[in-house]
Parts: C-alpha cells; structure tokens; sequence
C-alpha cells in the first residue's frame, strides 16, 4: 500500500511537472522528483493553497501546496470567470505588485490570463506600494484589483490579494465563489494568455495618487517635525519621499541599509516593524540624527509603525499601533471631522471613547480592513497591528503613506507648542482612563497547536483572569448581534477584555489584552500606568495556562 501511495504522489507531481509554465520551478520539482524525496513531495501535494479572504499567501516553490505561477494563472482565471459571471465582461482589471521574488511574474500572468478572457488589463508601472493599487482601481475605475504581495512575510513567502470595484478587498461569500471558480479551472493549455493586448500604466497613476495624499494634510498646517525613515527593503520610500516633498515635511533621513528593495530582506529576521529588532537600525539612525519621529513602513507600504523618544528611558521606543490609533483619532477630532470612527474587535476600546467624547458615530468590525472599508460613512479606521485608512474616500485600504503623512502633521503642531506624541498621549490617558494593550502570539511549526488551544479552550472556558471574573464569554463562530461568524473567543470582565483567534495570514495563534484603568487625582498616571501593566502581565500569564500555550 505505502508502494502504491509513492507511486501515486510520483504521478501526481510528474503531471504538475508537464504543465508548468516556470523552468525555476519545473527544474526544482524534476530534482524532488528524481531525488524520491516523498516526504518533501507529500508536503507539496497534500492539498491545494486555499484561497480565502485574505486571498493567497504561501511559500514561494513548485506543487499545488506553495505559491508559483501554475497556482497563480489558475487564481487568475478563476477571478476572470468570477467576473464574466457577475456580469463584469470587457471590465478592467487593475494590477499592482511588489519587490518580491517573482512578483513580476505573477503579475505578468494575471494581466495575460485577464485578457485572454476578454477583460482589459493594466499593470501599474513599476513595483509600487499597495495603497497606490487600492487607489487606481477607484481612480480608474476598474472592476477588480490584484496586488501580488506577501506584505510583511517572512522572504521565503509570496501572496495574491483581490479587491473587487469598489476599492475594497474581496470579504465572503465572494471569496468562496472565486474559489469555486479556480477549483473548476481544468488544464493550464486551456487558459488562454496572449503574451501581449494589456496595457502598462505610467506615471500618471502615481501622480494621482500623491495629489490625493496632499488632502489628508490641513491647509496651512505646520509642516516641520524631522523624521527618521525605513521602507524595510520594501517599496515604500520613492512614494514616501515624494509625499513628503510634495508636503513640504523636511525630507526624511532614510535609513540606508533597508533603502532599496531587496527580496532578501537580509537585515531584518521577519520584515515587520513589530517584530523584535525590525527597528534597531531605525533607532541607531535616530540617535545619530536625533530627529522628531521615527516612521517604518513595511515592505507593500500599507501599515505604517512610529518611534519616539521616550525620555524617561532614554531611548527610542516603537509606539503600539492602538497608540498611533488614538493619535491619529484625537488629530482628526480636533480638526472637526465628521463621519464614523470604525475598528477591528481586537484594537482598543480608546477609539470608541474619543468618537463618544466628540459626539461621533463609531463601529467594531472583524479582523482586517476588508471589514474596516465597509463601514458606511467611514471617516477614519484603524487595527492595532500597524494599519490606518485615514482618506477613506481616496484609498479604501490601510494606506502607511498617508497616515505617516498624518501623523508627522501632528508630530509638527506639538512641536510647535513645546510638545510631543507622548504627551498627547498623557492628555487621552488622563481624560478616557489608560487603555494598556499587549500580544500574546505563538508562532508555531505544527498548525495543530493551535486548534488545540482553540479546542481546549471552548471546551474549558476560564472563568477568571487575572483575579478578574470572566463577565462574558463568547465563541465568534457563533456570530454577534453584530458581528458575522468568525473563528475566535471574546471574553469581557470588568476592567479588561481578550480576545483569542488565529491568523488569518501566518502561522500564528494571537491573543489581544487590554487593560482599562481609570486615572485617579489621589494617584496620578504612572500608578494607573501601573497597575494596567501588572494587570496585562497577569492576564497574559493566566490566558496561557487557560490554553495550554
């Protein structure tokens, strides 16, 4: 039996060999192939990489189990024929891709598959940041977007994300149609792709992009803060610089060892300003410079992290994304925006309260932006893990240029007063309580691990953390008033909140804490500060039995 299994995945692989398209690739799997290595060859043709709302992501190499053109033309024509069934034929489908290995490819295939199916197609011109996709498919028009990117995954990854008409990324139940779509595609000779027929963008695409990020600017406002910049060997830095120009910020000082795009990201372990020393040239920089802010971006340029200089500590320190959040928030509620204030279920509860304070409609979404940009009459929104839309209307996306823009604005009018982001942060603290966050993430190997601490935890619910009782518990697949179905636990007790799921675009479990402390006069902000610390602590430490982590 074990014979004819080995036997069977040999054949498998061999047909997946005759049609592929990529020599890299078709040499790679030749060797496993010559090589008998069926334990490798199992990982590969053990399935399919799904395709979902975050669309694909996955380990870049050959089989059906990894991301590579064969997989991608196959994405491409089920989008296609997804379209052409709601009625989009003749539509445009809007391009865009990373620095990555082999994004230019996958972005090559999607634009052929695009036209063999009679839809027109148009690349951006060059590897550009995420935001400028989300905005051209608006700003054209287009029916579709694709962005070929794995964001902030680890070198070895690449992804394909879709957004539909309306600028925002593909949410259910069109993620399961898309991918009833790709599963009836047949044999890759039967999808056509003319090696010509689509369009290549220039120019002005971006340049309609940077005048849009001009209006997220206050006119007159000061324009002075001096930054400290890293696109992480990403995209991000001839957009980035080009906004602040156009601003008139003083240019950035760009850390020069992650300035230029470099699939290797050899100088970052994971490149994502939240992992630990993703910053550390940053800072180095910014003790040379001593400049305002810090500001990275990661490598597709939609999130957006901010250091500054706590001087209390006497360093450089990175702020937490629901801090920035809250920045940006309370910037905004000064200038009198109107509309919602919207956010993930996992992001702090700070927000709701600005938004209540200053009489603003405020919603909680799912995880992720494709839930943020649906928000009706969105004005401004946020996820703690880096990721702000504050021009709604122009990007309906997390967008790090332009909330980097924000920010620096407001780092510019505090300036001006003697002030800092730290101390505005003081002000919130004191005025909505300190609202203390903290992760606790696993990254595991074996993704059983965590459907065994989901498990565990369902079945054994805790019914107290951190001295705390257990007020509410709620299991998201069941949905919320709300909220839709979704695969995480809630739990509310008084004073705190965590919430338990896992990613949705790496191998991780993620547990998001918060702590509410009121701010009281006999006590003052570093006890609150305190004791929220030493509640988070407790709270990481108890969930962690809980489930076995």
């Amino acid at each position: 039996m074990q014979a004819d299994a080995h036997e069977a995945l040999i054949t498998r692989a061999r047909a997946w060999l005759a049609e592929d398209p990529d020599p890299e690739t078709r040499e790679e799997l030749a060797k496993l192939i010559d090589a008998g290595a069926h334990e490798e060859l199992a990982d590969r043709f053990s399935g399919t990489l799904q395709f979902g709302t975050a669309g694909l992501r996955g380990e870049l190499g050959a089989g059906p189990m990894r991301m590579n053109r064969s997989v991608v033309i196959r994405a491409a024509a089920g989008l296609a024929a997804y379209l052409r069934a709601q009625g989009k034929a003749g539509g445009l489908v809007v391009i865009g891709y990373d620095a990555r290995y082999k994004s230019a490819d996958f972005a090559r295939d999607t634009a052929a598959v695009m036209t063999g199916a009679g839809l027109r197609a148009a690349v951006l011109p060059r590897p550009l940041p995420t935001p400028v996709l989300a905005f051209a498919i608006r700003h054209l028009g287009a029916v579709a977007g694709v962005e070929v990117t794995a964001s902030h995954n680890p070198p070895r990854d690449n992804g394909y994300k879709v957004y539909l008409g309306d600028g925002t990324q593909i949410v259910p139940p069109a993620d399961a149609d898309i991918a009833a779509e790709i599963d009836a595609v047949g044999a890759l000779a039967d999808v056509p792709r003319p090696s010509e027929g689509w369009e290549t963008l220039g120019e002005e695409v971006l340049e309609a992009y940077l005048s849009r990020t001009d209006a997220v600017l206050a006119p007159g406002s000061p324009r002075t803060a001096r930054t400290v910049y890293t696109p992480m060997h990403g995209v991000g830095k001839e957009t980035l610089l080009a906004a602040f120009a156009r601003a008139g910020f003083p240019e950035p000082v760009v850390v020069a060892e992650q300035a230029e795009p470099d699939p290797d990201f050899p100088t970052v372990a994971f490149p994502n300003p939240e992992e630990p020393g993703a910053m550390d040239l940053s800072f180095a920089a910014a003790r040379d410079s001593e400049p305002d802010l810090v500001i990275a971006n990661d490598p597709d340029a939609d999130r957006c992290a901010v250091a500054v200089h706590d001087s209390s500590a006497g360093d450089w320190r990175m702020l937490r994304g629901d801090e920035v959040g809250a920045l940006l928030a309370a910037h905004l509620v000064k200038r009198g925006v109107t509309g919602t204030f919207a956010e993930s279920i996992v992001s702090s509860s700070l927000l709701g309260r600005i938004a209540s304070a200053a009489g603003l409609a405020y919603e909680e979404t799912l995880t992720g932006f494709k839930w943020i940009a649906r928000v009706d009459g969105l004005r401004y929104g946020y996820e703690e893990a880096l990721g702000y839309c504050v021009d709604p209307e122009g990007v309906r996306d997390k967008d790090g240029i332009t909330a980097a823009l924000l920010v620096t604005e407001l780092a510019s009018e505090l300036k001006e007063q003697g002030r800092t982001l730290l101390d505005l942060l003081d002000d919130l603290a004191i005025e909505h309580g300190v609202h203390a966050t903290d992760q606790l993430s696993v990254r595991v190997e074996d993704l059983s691990i965590i459907a065994a601490a989901m498990r565990r935890l369902r079945e054994q619910p805790p019914t107290e953390l951190a001295g705390l009782p257990v007020t509410l518990a709620e299991d998201l697949t069941r949905g919320t008033a709300s909220l839709p179905p979704t695969d995480g636990l809630r739990y509310t007790l008084d004073g705190a909140r965590v919430i338990v799921r896992p990613s949705g675009t790496e191998p991780k479990l993620k547990c998001y804490l918060e702590a509410v402390v009121p701010v009281a006069p006999s006590d003052g902000l570093p006890a609150a500060r305190a004791k929220a610390a030493e509640l988070l602590a407790a709270l990481k430490r108890d969930l962690a039995a809980a489930a076995g982590i």
